[in-house]
C-alpha cells in the first residue's frame, strides 16, 4: 500500500490550523495465534474491522506544546511521555526536526482502557495522521506505518483503521496488512463491564501458541453476505479467549448475554474484556443495547457500525 493517506472525513480547519481525527474502535472478528518469534512477539492471523465510534484526537498549532485528556475514560491515562499519543508526536519530531510548530493536543477518551479494542494504539495512529496533515509532512501510509511500528506491533493496522476505516487481514506480528475486498458493513454491539485485561497477561496465560491460520474466506457463498460472514466466523476462533477466561471467567456470561439478545455471532475482541455481537441491523443492536443497559447501567454498552469493503447492504 503506497498511496498517500486519504481519510474519508478528517476535520481540518485551515483558518485556525486545527485537525480532528477519529481513533476508531478496533474489532478483532477473528484472532488466531500461529506461533512466536525468538524475540517473544507472537505471530498472528487476524480478521479486523473498525467501528464508527472511538476516541477523538484534536490537535491545533499553539505557542507551546500541551496535552490534555477528557472523556468518560480519562481517569488513569498518563499525561507524560509514557502516553502513546505523545510518543507519536515525538517520533515525528525526531524524524523531521524539533523546529516543527508546537501543538496543543486534546485526547477525548471515549473507549475503556485495556479492553481489546485498540485504545492507545488507535489514539497514536490518529495522532500520526493528524500531525501529518497539520505539519504538512506529506508522508504516505507506508511511511507512517513504518514509523508507527516502532511504537507497537498493532500500530500499522490501527493506522489503516484510522485512515481508511475498511476491514483487513493482519498477519505476522500485526504489520503485514491485506485489505479485505468482500466484507459487508456490520451492525454490532460492544459490551464491557469495566473489566480491564492487560494484553501481556493474557498472552502469558496461553496454553498453546502454534494454532492453525485463518481458513479461506467465502463471504458471498450460499447465503446473504451477513449470514455468510457469520457462518465463516463460526469456523474461526479467538485463540486468546480461553486464556482471557482463566483471568476473567465472567466474560463468558457477557457472550451469553449478547446471544440471548439476538446476536447472530458473539466473541471477545483482541485480548478482551470487551465482547461484541453482530446483529441483523443497527436497530436490533440498539434494542439489545437498551435492554442490557436497563439491567447494567454502569457498563460500557455501545451500538456501532463498521464500514464495508464494497457497497453491500446488511
Amino acid at each position: 500500500m503506497t498511496n498517500p493517506v486519504m481519510d474519508a472525513d478528517p476535520a481540518i480547519d485551515v483558518a485556525v490550523h486545527r485537525v480532528t481525527r477519529l481513533a476508531p474502535a478496533k474489532i478483532n472478528l477473528a484472532l488466531h495465534v500461529t506461533g512466536r518469534r525468538d524475540d517473544g512477539y507472537h505471530l498472528l492471523d487476524m480478521l479486523v474491522a473498525f467501528a464508527d465510534i472511538g476516541d477523538h484526537v484534536h490537535i491545533e498549532k499553539s505557542g507551546a506544546d500541551s496535552f490534555r485528556i477528557s472523556g468518560p475514560f480519562s481517569d488513569g491515562i498518563p499525561l507524560d511521555s509514557g502516553n502513546l499519543v505523545l510518543k507519536a508526536r515525538d517520533i515525528l519530531r525526531r524524524e523531521f526536526g524539533s523546529a516543527l510548530p508546537a501543538v496543543a493536543i486534546h485526547l477525548e477518551k471515549n473507549l475503556p482502557i485495556a479492553s481489546g479494542i485498540g485504545g492507545g494504539s488507535s489514539d497514536a495512529a490518529a495522532t500520526l495522521l493528524a500531525l501529518n496533515d497539520l505539519w504538512k509532512l506529506g508522508l504516505s501510509f507506508d511511511e507512517l506505518a513504518t514509523l508507527g511500528l516502532t511504537l507497537g506491533a498493532d500500530l500499522p493496522m490501527c493506522l489503516h483503521g484510522a485512515a481508511f476505516r475498511t476491514p483487513l487481514i493482519a498477519r505476522g506480528i500485526g504489520e503485514d496488512i491485506i485489505p479485505v475486498d468482500d466484507m459487508p458493513a456490520l451492525a454490532l454491539l460492544l459490551v464491557n463491564d469495566g473489566t480491564a485485561l492487560a494484553t501481556p497477561d493474557v498472552f502469558c496465560a496461553l496454553s498453546r501458541r502454534d494454532n492453525g491460520a485463518l481458513p479461506q474466506r467465502a463471504f458471498r457463498s450460499l447465503e446473504s453476505p451477513l449470514e455468510s460472514l457469520c457462518s465463516y466466523l463460526r469456523s474461526t476462533r479467538n485463540d486468546l479467549l480461553p486464556a482471557a477466561l482463566t483471568l476473567a471467567p465472567h466474560i463468558a456470561k457477557k457472550l451469553d448475554l449478547l446471544r440471548g439478545h439476538q446476536a447472530l455471532y458473539a466473541q471477545i475482541s483482541g485480548s478482551g474484556a470487551t465482547c461484541f455481537g453482530l446483529f441483523a441491523d443497527i436497530e436490533t443492536a440498539q434494542r439489545a443495547a437498551a435492554a442490557i443497559r436497563s439491567d447494567h447501567p454502569g457498563w460500557f454498552i455501545v451500538p456501532a457500525r463498521t464500514a464495508s469493503s464494497s457497497p453491500i447492504p446488511i
